[in-house]
């Protein structure tokens, strides 16, 4: 995996440049700047690009408005401190593939590229509930449509329980303890769901059940696993 990093900060930059690379990807570049960055994508062609949210000058939605309208095609992940809704919103409707906290788990950075390299999108735990509410937002926003034939239609009604559960933001724990049951026996429901709805990864699922209407709660904090 080749990674272009983009962030003004060295000392970030140098520590997320060695996890990588310790772990078998190589930084083709590390540069501080939107500007530096898109010239560099453009030159190197990296597999994939890790950018701050928060820059001087040009900042991180600016810089993947700059990267897309330049041709570069690889997939740029977000990874930043910031967890404000409007950022999150901006910079995947920017072309981002994915928005992660530095604060996130080391040991999950290089699997969470990996994912996003497979053209899974990739958000932060903390961040899927309010990705649920952009996709409703975005969805009332838009003139109404002929609803095409349901998706869901081949779940079950414990499965589409589940599913509302996920596009809320919710862990493998906290839908066990909501339902009574077991992690083990949500991860199998979750699995079921996922090949039925011909999905990948349990945020797009997330994504799809919320523009679906599924889901209730808003603003709940809970995870991705």
């Amino acid at each position: 995996m080749r990674v272009l990093l983009i962030d003004d900060h060295a000392l970030v930059r140098k520590g997320i440049g060695e996890l990588l690379q310790s772990r078998g990807a190589q930084v083709v570049a590390s540069v501080s700047s939107g500007e530096e960055g898109v010239r560099r994508a453009v030159e190197l062609l990296p597999d994939i690009i890790l950018l701050d949210v928060k820059m001087p000058g040009v900042n991180g939605i600016e810089t993947v408005e700059r990267l897309r309208a330049a041709g570069v095609s690889a997939p740029v992940v977000m990874l930043t401190m910031s967890r404000e809704d409007a950022e999150l919103g901006a910079a995947l409707r920017a072309g981002a593939q994915g928005y992660l906290l530095k604060d996130m788990e080391p040991e999950e950075l290089l699997p969470a590229l990996q994912a996003a390299l497979r053209g899974e999108s990739v958000v932060a735990r903390e961040m899927v509930g309010t990705l649920a509410d952009i996709v409703r937002d975005d969805a009332g926003a838009r003139p109404a449509a002929p609803r095409p034939a349901d998706p869901f239609a081949g779940l079950t009604p414990r499965e589409l329980e589940i599913l509302g559960l996920v596009a809320d933001g919710s862990s493998n724990k906290m839908i066990a303890r909501a339902l009574s049951i077991t992690d083990g026996t949500v991860k199998l429901h979750v699995k079921a769901i996922l090949r039925k709805l011909g999905m990948r990864s349990r945020v797009e699922a997330a994504v799809a059940a919320a523009g679906h209407g599924l889901g209730k709660n808003r603003k709940k904090p809970g995870a991705v696993s």
